[in-house]
């Protein structure tokens, strides 16, 4: 195959700074702001050289000899990320360590925040917790997407596809952000790759917002690709080469599964429509990332007050606690099966198979 050349269309235009001003200081809207205006003002002409002159990553240092270029240059902030992961995968694999159930309460909703109230998944999710709590020697990681709609300054920024460019493109961990000169900054993820690495099972709940997951939990998902074939060295494509990625892959890629092996479990539940086919793409999901479904009781779907008003939603769910018995049902079915797969009792039956479509 020829060498595939890197498809671009336009020239990239940077914004001027009057919009980049107009930006900045939307950020500032709050009168209490005014009083240090002129602070403000030559923070915005620090901001505008960062963006300008595209100082994605400030900090750097040498690699260091576990790289294939040591010398070469890397953002601190993703050595500590990796750093972060090494440690809890040494923990993971440590036949000593409590075994580990990390909990994804999937729902946006906070009652601290514009709705006003508690979402049903993070009852749903609590009971989860509880049933895993009661098995000695596990514990509880319990990730609470809802936090993004209540805390200041904590998001989870977009996937930017590098994969879809070339898979060697795609660090582990993702090396997108922060990207300090677009001011992309208080990336979750660098949190939250770490805690994926240390669980031994996740058990992931969830409503179904049209049709689809909501987008705190999609983010996420999207932003967990480069546990699913991503490159460990970064240094092997000089950061972010276009040309030196592609060549790394045609050259053969063996698509490293970084999460594979640890159990999973899902609950998905609606009330108009969608629970089914959401459950069927999340189990899909994590079965392809190569983790191992805990059995039919470890994945189920639900309808929570079925066409009924929202207003009584939680009244619904407690006139039904055979959902909170199928969802501590799937939590004892992790329990079960992380403990089969760390006693070695588990064996997959089509683990010496040889898969052909290893992407």
């Amino acid at each position: 195959m020829s060498k595939p050349a890197a498809r671009r269309e336009s020239r990239y235009v940077p914004l001027t700074k009057e919009e980049f001003r107009k930006r900045f200081f939307a950020r500032f809207y709050d009168p209490a702001f005014a009083e240090v205006a002129a602070e403000l003002e030559k923070v915005f002409e620090k901001s505008w050289d960062g963006y300008i002159a595209s100082r994605k990553s400030p900090r750097q240092t040498a690699a260091g000899p576990e790289f294939a270029e040591p010398a070469r240059k890397v953002p601190i902030e993703w050595l500590d990320t990796r750093a972060r992961i090494n440690a809890a995968e040494a923990r993971q694999k440590d036949p000593q360590s409590p075994s580990r159930i990390l909990i994804v309460n999937g729902s946006t909703r906070s009652e601290h925040s514009c709705p006003g109230e508690i979402s049903k998944t993070r009852r749903l999710a609590q009971a989860a917790r509880a049933a895993v709590e009661s098995v000695p020697g596990y514990e509880v990681d319990f990730l609470d997407l809802s936090t993004l709609a209540d805390e200041p300054l904590k998001v989870i920024h977009p996937c930017k596809a590098c994969v879809s460019t070339s898979m060697p493109l795609c660090h582990w961990p993702c090396s997108c952000y922060p990207n300090h000169a677009l001011g992309q900054t208080n990336d979750w993820m660098a949190e939250i790759y770490p805690r994926w690495v240390a669980a031994h099972g996740i058990f992931v709940l969830c409503p179904v917002h049209w049709y689809q997951t909501p987008a705190s939990l999609k983010l996420m998902i999207d932003r967990l690709v480069c546990a699913d074939g991503g490159n460990p060295d970064p240094t092997t494509t000089h950061w972010k080469s276009v040309e030196m990625a592609k060549e790394i892959e045609l050259k053969g890629w063996d698509y490293p599964k970084h999460l594979a092996g640890r159990a999973f479990a899902v609950a998905t539940h609606g009330d108009a429509a969608g629970p089914e086919t959401l459950r069927r793409l999340l189990a899909d999901w994590l079965t392809d990332m190569g983790l191992i479904q805990a059995g039919p009781s470890a994945v189920l779907d639900a309808w929570i007050g079925y066409y009924r008003p929202y207003a009584t939603s939680h009244e619904d769910l407690d006139a039904d606690p055979d959902t909170f018995t199928e969802v501590k049902n799937a939590a004892l079915a992790l329990v079960e099966m992380v403990s089969q797969i760390r006693s070695g009792r588990f064996h997959a039956p089509d683990e010496n198979l040889r898969n052909p479509r290893i992407k």
